[in-house]
Order: structure tokens, then sequence, then C-alpha cells
């Protein structure tokens, strides 16, 4: 015990051992979701959903011990819900990628990441992107997922004259995920640890009770990863028409891990005196090599959770609350068949609530500067309307670009904007 309290510095950090497993599983248990979710949206992508759950439980556990072992910071890592529907309905569904093209993509992504973290151009990239870009994206991506949300429950359906209406709300699909969505709701504002989770899991405790769903266990052996392990296509996610995908996938990877450091390390009192975050190196470092390990396992983008706040609050400081997260996703690969009983509509409220979160960045928009929120209201608008984050942010760019302009602001323009909207310009005009 004492080896451990020396290795974290337990003690520096007026924390204990206990107090750090506590919150590790608190944490845990905010973010289990993901085990629920992530086989779910990438099965619709066409990959297996049983080795894709294995994929996520082991991709996340290796980012937590990375995470908590190497730069001893308490942030857990696991697939992004937003990179996983990104994967699925932009860049599969949307694009007409294959999945193992869409899994080279992100393995591009994440090694262009580990790369920036090394010779941290990391800061010169996210001090280069003008804010309202940044915040445009987060809230298009929120937007999407609203969308997605909505159509898988059926709340949304399709219409031959106006593109989508209101489907049948006395339906059991859009009953269950508008009632999940409100018990988050209900308990998150009541600060209740694993308010997703336990959403999820009643909702699908309902659908089995009703029989909409078929009992078919709770712990089994882990199924087979032959499906998605190393099935990867590098060589087709090296296309030019790949570039954006890339990018979206790096771009909100990188963004999300920071804002989730910040967060993260704010709230535990770990930044010091000149605004910096320890070990951020490091730490940048393990989300990275996880989304590469991913990739080959058979999962969309590994990323920091914002999540590890609910464990922060519970007296969290180390990294051993980020292995404590690893070791119960290590322990989850047992619990598949309870995965698998899980129906869309379950996790349909889940994604909602994720979508409401990320539009909360919109508050934080000049929306006095017209050259500020025409960029941001095309990513918003543009992103679930083409069906596409990687269309919106293009959009997004270049109208930035544009406006900024018309309006004779050119100081604004930066040269790595100037490349990317030229890029993206071209994309546009000849792919």
């Amino acid at each position: 015990m004492n080896a451990i309290e020396r290795y974290f510095g337990i003690n520096g950090d007026n924390t204990t051992v206990k107090t750090e497993i506590l919150a590790g599983v608190t944490t845990f248990l905010t973010m289990a979701y993901i085990i629920f979710v992530n086989p779910n949206v990438l099965a619709e992508a066409g990959m297996d959903k049983g080795a894709v759950f294995v994929a996520t439980c082991l991709a996340s556990a290796l980012g937590c011990f990375i995470m908590g072992l190497y730069a001893r910071l308490p942030v857990a890592l696991a697939p992004g819900m937003g990179l996983s529907a990104f994967f699925t309905y932009g860049v599969v569904m949307g694009m007409g990628y294959a999945w193992e093209t869409a899994l080279g993509a992100v393995f591009l992504s994440g090694c262009i990441f580990v790369v920036l973290s090394l010779f941290k151009i990391r800061e010169w990239i996210i001090d280069a992107i003008p804010l309202c870009l940044k915040q445009g994206v987060v809230a298009g991506i929120g937007a999407f997922l609203a969308f997605i949300a909505l159509q898988s429950s059926g709340i949304i359906v399709n219409h031959d004259a106006t593109l989508v209406a209101l489907g049948d709300m006395t339906m059991f699909s859009p009953v269950m995920a508008s009632l999940g969505f409100i018990v988050i709701i209900g308990l998150s504002y009541k600060k209740i640890p694993g308010a997703v989770t336990i959403s999820i899991l009643l909702i699908a405790l309902i659908s089995l009770l009703t029989g909409h769903t078929q009992f078919t266990g709770v712990m089994s052996a882990p199924p087979s990863m032959a499906p998605t392990l190393m099935q990867l296509d590098i060589a087709g996610a090296f296309d030019v028409t790949m570039i954006s995908v890339i990018f979206a996938f790096l771009f909100v990877d990188l963004f999300d891990t920071a804002g989730t450091l910040i967060a993260t390390t704010s709230q535990a009192n770990l930044i010091d005196k000149d605004g910096k975050i320890p070990n951020m190196g490091k730490a940048l470092l393990a989300d990275s090599t996880a989304t590469v390990a991913g990739s080959l396992l058979g999962t969309s983008s590994t990323t920091s959770y914002i999540e590890s706040v609910a464990g922060v609050a519970s007296g969290g400081r180390t990294g051993l609350m980020a292995v404590t997260v690893g070791i119960l996703f290590l322990l989850s690969i047992f619990f598949a068949p309870l995965a698998g009983m899980i129906p869309v509509y379950a996790t349909a409220g889940a994604i909602f609530y994720v979508a409401v979160l990320m539009l909360g960045t919109l508050k934080d928009i000049n929306w006095g500067d017209l050259t500020e929120a025409a960029p941001v209201a095309v990513v918003l608008l543009f992103t679930p309307l083409t069906y596409s984050v990687a269309d919106g942010i293009a959009l997004g760019f270049i109208t930035f670009t544009a406006v900024k302009l018309a309006a004779g602001k050119f100081s604004e323009i930066t040269i790595p904007v100037w490349v990317l909207t030229l890029i993206l310009l071209a994309k546009i005009a000849f792919l």
C-alpha cells in the first residue's frame, strides 16, 4: 500500500487510496453507458457488435491505464460518442466508405496526434484555430447527435414532402427514448452518480419486462474479437478524399481532450500558478496512443471523458482513480450478454443528453459580431443537415475566411486557417 501511495503521490494530494478507488467507481458509473452505446452505433456501420463491445472495453482500459500510470492524472478515457457517431453516420453511411477504411482514418488521426503530442505542436494548432470555430464544431456535433438520437428512436421519421416529420409518439420506441432522456435529466440535476447508466438499464429492464427484448443472460465469456481485430484498411484511408475525415477525427479528439483535461485538472486544483496542467504532454500521449490501439482492436477514436469530473468531485486527485476505471472496464468484457440486450431506444436518450451538453458551448459565442456568429451558424446547421461532420467543418472554415475578408478583418485570418480553407475549397470543388 505504501508503494502505491508513493507512486501516485497520494499523501501529497490530500487523498487516500480508498478515496481514489471510490472516485474511480463513481467515474466508471457515469461513463459506463459507452459500453452499451458504442457497440450499437458501430454495429450500424456493419461492424460485429460483440467484437466492438470487447474492443470498447479494452481500448478504454488501455487508455485509463496509460493515463493513470504514465501521466498520473485522474482522467478516464473511452471511445468518444460524438466520434463514433461521425464514424458510422458520417463516414460510413454518409460518405459510403467501408468501416475498415474508416478505422484506417482513425488510425492515421491517432498517429498524427501522437506526433503532435511528442513535438508539442498541439498548443500551436489550438491557438491558431479561431475560438468561434472550436465552439461551433462542438455545437455542430451536438446537433448532429441530437438528430441521430431522434431518428434512431423513431421520434423523427422520413417524409416525402418535407424530408423529415414527427413520428408516432405513442409507439413504444419514442416513448422509451423520451422517458430515458427525462430520467437522465432528473437524476443529473440531482447530481446522482451514474445517471446515464441508470437510465439505460431502466429502459432496458422495462423493454425486457414488456416482452420487447428477449433475455439472453448477464455474464459469459468475452465474444471473439476476430471480426474487427486488425481489420483496418490504412491504405484506403490514404485517399485524398479522406483528408477532411482524418482532420475531423483529429480536430474533435484534440480539442475534446484539451477541454476535458483543463476542466478536470482545474476541478482537482492540479493546475499550477502559471495555468499549466501537470504532465500535459504525457496526458495527450496517453489519449493519442489509446486511439491508435483502439483502431487496431476495432473501435473509433478513444478520448478523455468529461465524466472524470464526477470522480474528482468525489475526491479523486491522482492516476489511481484512472487505473481503477481501467480495471472496471476490463471486468466489463464478461458482461457482453447484458450489453447485447440494450435496445437502440434505450441509448437514444443518452445520446440526446450528450447533445444537450455539447450545445452548451453556444453560450460562449459572440453573437454580437456577425463575422463570429455566421461561421458558427453554418457549422451548427450544416453538420446535421448534410449528415456530415466533415462537411460542416469544411463549410464553417470557408465561411469564416470569406466573412472576415468581406468585413476587412484580414488580420484575424491566420496562416493555418488560410491553408485549411484552401484545402477544403479544393475538396468541395474537385472531389
